[in-house]
């Protein structure tokens, strides 16, 4: 049967944005990479934002489900460890006024921002953290109120295409007989690209963009503070629409740039206009908002031509981009059954920390560095140990999102990118917008099963849950989308 009408993928809601500068100031505590030699940073190679969105259903459509407003915050940082989570989202809900249930905060993931973590105190610059943490809350909530003063109706139009500038970083390197955490030619398949344009009244107010790639252009050899590719990608969305462009980082634990890991700040510039210029060719041919593409018949010419045009919306069709659902979920993980006890895991720490003290006086240079960082790597072993609930299993927390024709989902920690890839495959006529590092990492990387199997591979290394743990929460996800789909 013909098609005669190819629907716009669209969402109505209340939405509104604004964002703050939150840029360290330079000489805080940096190292955010075992292998750099420098502690502080020493000056900025992008400024760091903070972006506040609120979305709401619209009440107008009686069918929607009765729920809190989304309250997305996205950091140009890489994450927080848990003491520091919980502060920052603890602080945040009182000078908003907001619930749990109604915050989301999520990261760039930028490896380039520094390392914020109130234990550093006694590191160079590091006195600088508590000041710059307990700054956070206050910026949120500045960002917050003004996108509350610009909340208005509107509507998301969804499109997508591919980009290359990531590719696949579990790499094989054959001559030493284990795994590296790098490009791997075999395997660099174009990734999806997401992109959401915001309008009001036929004006752009925002542009959304979700793409899985690691943040991780710049790395041991960069003493900048840096949004990385993600700075250049705002300015090209921004210039082109004068309008606040998000980014929201899509699942990609075994994702990273095919350029990267180096110190040159314009390799993370070219990689960001890679990816903001493959937004703009989707907002280019996006059709107009609160259209569909609907065939109108023949037109006899010198050919007999097919004619379309982009038709507006019947109210069936407005209710129907409406609609707007959410679930919260908890998926128990298994936890690994070698995960380290903490006590063990803090002796040898302390047996590294004697080792690199020792090689240091002796002279030893190529050694200390080696052992340096081995101690930073056990050091954030125990940061990632100490808050893990007691028990055999991992309580994940998990949200999903349906606005109108879209899915939305958002997990804690970093999955490898076969959550979104298995859930586009099972949804393929809606677009899914997929959020990681939501409200924190402590379940760190979420491997597929058989990335465990690969020998001294680092994502599986740092793992907490045991292997089958991604596809459990992937098929969790699945049925509760499956529900409303």
């Amino acid at each position: 049967m013909s098609i005669t009408i190819v629907r716009t993928p669209s969402s109505r809601c209340e939405f509104g944005i604004a964002f703050t500068d939150i840029t360290p100031p330079v000489g805080m505590y940096h190292r955010m990479w075992g292998a750099a030699a420098h502690d502080r940073s020493t000056g900025i190679h992008r400024p760091l934002r903070v972006t506040v969105v609120i979305m709401r259903p619209l009440v107008e459509h009686v069918s929607n489900v009765p729920g809190n407003p989304l309250v997305l915050v996205s950091l140009d940082h890489c994450l927080l460890r848990a003491p520091e989570m919980e502060a920052l989202l603890s602080e945040t809900c009182r000078l908003t006024g907001l619930s749990r249930s109604e915050l989301l905060v999520t990261f760039s993931h930028t490896h380039s921002a520094g390392y914020l973590s109130r234990d550093r105190t006694d590191f160079p610059g590091g006195e600088l953290i508590g000041p710059y943490l307990d700054s956070l809350p206050s910026k949120i909530d500045e960002a917050f109120r003004a996108a509350q003063i610009n909340s208005q109706p509107v509507t998301l139009t969804y499109g997508s295409t591919t980009c290359e500038m990531g590719c696949q970083r579990d790499y094989l390197d054959e001559a030493r007989g284990h795994y590296v955490c790098g490009f791997n030619p075999a395997a660099a398949e174009p990734l999806p690209l997401n992109v959401v344009r915001v309008t009001a009244d036929n004006a752009v107010v925002a542009t959304i963009v979700n793409y899985p790639c690691h943040t991780t252009t710049l790395a041991w050899e960069n003493t900048l503070v840096s949004p990385d590719y993600v700075g250049a990608l705002r300015e090209v969305v921004e210039q082109e629409t004068a309008a606040p462009c998000l980014f929201l980082l899509a699942p990609c634990g075994d994702i990273g740039p095919r350029d990267g890991y180096v110190g040159d700040t314009s390799v993370a510039d070219r990689n960001g206009r890679q990816v903001g210029f493959a937004a703009l060719s989707v907002l280019a041919r996006m059709n107009p908002a609160e259209t569909d593409h609907v065939y109108q018949g023949p037109v006899f010419s010198g050919a007999t031509l097919g004619n379309w045009r982009h038709q507006p919306w019947t109210a069936e069709r407005v209710a129907s981009a409406t609609v707007s659902k959410q679930a919260a979920l908890n998926v128990p993980l298994p936890y690994l059954s070698s995960l380290p006890k903490l006590a063990a895991a803090e002796q040898l720490h302390r047996e590294l920390i004697a080792e690199e003290r020792a090689a240091r006086e002796a002279g030893r240079g190529e050694e200390v560095a080696t052992l340096r960082a081995k101690v930073e790597r056990q050091r954030r072993l125990l940061d990632r140990i100490r808050p893990l609930p007691q028990g055999e299993n991992y309580p994940l927390p998990a949200w999903a999102w349906q606005w109108g024709d879209a899915f939305w989902i958002a997990v804690e920690g970093e999955p490898y990118h076969f959550l979104q890839s298995e859930l586009i495959g099972r949804f393929p006529h809606r677009p899914l917008i997929a959020i990681t590092l939501a409200n924190g990492t402590n379940v760190s990387y979420m491997p597929t099963r058989e990335a465990y199997s690969k020998p001294q591979l680092y994502q599986p290394e740092v793992a907490l849950v045991a292997p089958g743990g991604l596809e459990t929460l992937t098929e969790a996800l699945g049925q509760q989308l499956s529900e409303w789909d």
